[in-house]
């Protein structure tokens, strides 16, 4: 098997539904401008609220993708 290196981002994804539809919007967005996604793992949730009451769900997602080459 061919040596592999592998880059690892940190995104935020936001929702005003869920965290499993916060983590999906990072990874569909990520999707969009980076090949060759391999892993998504969600680190952190957290919610935003306003006068106690939630609006917005958020995760924070680590995605990796076979690093190609420099920046």
């Amino acid at each position: 098997m061919a040596e592999s290196v592998y880059k690892i981002i940190e995104l935020v994804g936001t929702s005003t539904e869920s965290w499993e539809k916060a983590a999906s919007a990072a990874v569909a967005r990520a999707n969009q401008s980076l090949r060759d996604l391999r892993i998504a793992e969600v680190s952190e949730l957290d919610m935003i609220l306003e006068d106690g009451a939630v609006t917005a769900y958020r995760a924070k997602v680590k995605v990796s993708f076979k690093y190609e080459g420099a920046e």
